[in-house]
């Protein structure tokens, strides 16, 4: 570690990383980046249940690495890529690639800002 903060996970601040039961569609729009049915639900604390789809269901020949990088000290360091709607896209997409051991499960895997993305569920 590089001197950045880094937490466990406790019950003032739970995270729990649990498989979805369904199938998840990611529209950019009107290209499909992802559609997954092995995506994994992260709920952190009181913050808004957030969806990750593994790489191998996306499409990454859509996305674009960007430059952007931001640090979680629960979860460790992020990379974004931009998605294929140009400005509006711009680092909407952000994954851990080596995420901290308590969030492990999500290393693989693709977040997308429900702002900039369309996100479908289904049984």
């Amino acid at each position: 570690m590089t001197g950045k903060p880094f937490k466990i996970p406790d019950s003032n601040h739970p995270i729990v990383v649990a498989p979805f039961a369904g199938r998840v569609v990611i529209r950019c729009g009107d290209k499909v980046v992802a559609d997954s049915r092995e995506a994994l639900t992260l709920k952190e604390a009181n913050y808004p249940a957030v969806m990750y789809v593994p790489r191998a269901d996306a499409d990454m020949t859509l996305l674009t690495r960007s430059t952007h990088a931001t640090h979680c000290p629960y979860k460790g360091d992020a990379s974004y890529f931009d998605l294929p709607s140009g400005a509006n896209g711009r680092n909407g997409v952000w994954s851990y690639e080596t995420p901290h051991d308590a969030v492990a499960a999500i290393a693989g895997h693709l977040a997308f800002y429900p702002d900039k993305v369309e996100i479908e569920t289904s049984p």
